[in-house]
């Protein structure tokens, strides 16, 4: 099962990767291929979407055959072929549809893993090892910064492409090969639904705070660090991979600072409500600072942006205080259809005001920023009255 984890972890690593590449890939699909930053935007904002949406009934199959042929299934077809379907794209309709298939395949690579650790592992370690999870797995966060940038420009696009499709092959493969079960994946004794968890009141308080806690972090690091970098600053494609990749950083470090946090403090409601209002600081820094000021000073507010928006394994553990043992694979995946679904609206969104923004004139960045920060504060108003409860 160590061996298994490992792999888990490793295809979550690209499940990173592929939600947070565009950003580099913009300049060479823009020249390629005609794709505007909308248009990458609405191609990004589909994978969440589908990503989001999978996870009912990723959440079912989880509970009914097990994470294995669950994780393994979808990996394959969806994350193997979607890299595939981009790297023979030839417009930017092509991309969205790559980006929805990937997003299909890496739907169950997380919480396959939240699966086995909540019903193998102590209640009161489940936040510590989702974060490492986390934590481990944002090397692809960083590879699809610099790294994906020296491929592309070494490469081509089209070739780093093909290669990625081999790898994720190859870890679907691993997969089937050393994955195993947790007992009585069946369905045996309760069985519940996905109204179930509907059911619970308390999941009603923590959805808002899922729902835009990853969305700024996520948004920013995987579509619009690159074109703030290049359009405020001037910034070329090598410079856009090392914006990227501070970001990255910072994501992993809060990843493995929150597991720890929640123990520490004894709360996993004050630990997030924290960790997030300084990222909607941060936001609301990023909106007054001057035009023509240091790349630096914002690349430490968006890195401080990226260590606010990983508090998603505490509100995951947060949630699962909740919800019974039999609801465990429909309980997690309804957290995390939240939490990535919320990325994905708000994707959309951005998107579409960015364009609007930008035809009236209006300081583009400046006023996403702003939104970004006014959201967050939004899902901690409600988040403010969740009871608090761990496991």
């Amino acid at each position: 099962m160590r061996i298994g984890l490992v792999c888990l972890v490793l295809a979550y690593v690209l499940s990173q990767f592929y939600r947070a590449f565009l950003a580099v890939l913009t300049p060479a699909l823009e020249a390629d291929l005609g794709a505007t930053p909308a248009d990458l935007a609405y191609a990004s904002g589909l994978w969440f979407i589908v990503f989001a949406a999978m996870q009912i009934p990723v959440g079912e199959a989880l509970d009914r055959i097990g994470p294995k042929r669950t994780a393994v299934s979808l990996f394959a077809l969806g994350g193997a072929g979607g890299a595939a379907v981009f790297a023979m794209a030839t417009t930017p309709t092509h991309i969205a549809w790559a980006m929805a298939l990937i997003g299909v395949g890496c739907a169950p690579v997380l919480m396959a893993s939240y699966y086995i650790f909540a019903k193998m592992y102590p209640a009161a370690m489940f936040s510590t090892l989702a974060g490492a999870v986390i934590g481990f797995g944002s090397v692809g966060n960083l590879a699809s910064a610099a790294p994906m940038a020296w491929a592309v420009e070494t490469l081509g696009w089209r070739e780093t492409m093909w290669t990625l499709a081999a790898l994720t092959l190859l870890i679907a493969t691993s997969l089937w090969v050393f994955v195993k079960d947790p007992p009585n994946t069946s369905t045996t004794g309760q069985s519940g639904t996905v109204l179930d968890v509907l059911r619970i009141p308390a999941l009603w308080l923590i959805f808002p705070m899922m729902f835009v806690n990853y969305a700024p972090a996520a948004g920013i690091r995987g579509l619009w660090a690159g074109p703030y970098s290049a359009d405020v600053f001037g910034a070329d494609t090598a410079m856009i991979g090392s914006v990227t990749l501070v970001m990255g950083l910072a994501m992993i470090v809060g990843s493995f600072l929150y597991g720890p946090a929640d123990r520490l403090f004894g709360s996993s409601k004050w630990v997030v409500f924290g960790g997030n209002a300084l990222g909607a600081l941060a936001c609301f820094a990023l909106f007054a600072l001057p035009a023509g000021g240091s790349i630096w000073g914002a690349v430490a507010l968006l890195a401080v942006v990226g260590i606010g928006g990983t508090a998603f394994p505490v509100l995951i553990a947060h949630g699962r205080a909740f919800f019974p043992d039999h609801l465990t694979g429909r309980g997690v995946t309804m957290l995390n259809l939240f939490g990535i679904g919320g990325v994905g609206v708000m994707q959309f969104v951005t998107g579409r005001l960015m364009d609007r923004w930008t035809q009236t004139g209006a300081d583009a960045y400046n006023q996403l920023f702003l939104f970004y920060g006014c959201l967050i504060c939004c899902g901690l108003v409600i988040y403010a009255f969740a009871p608090d409860r761990r496991s």
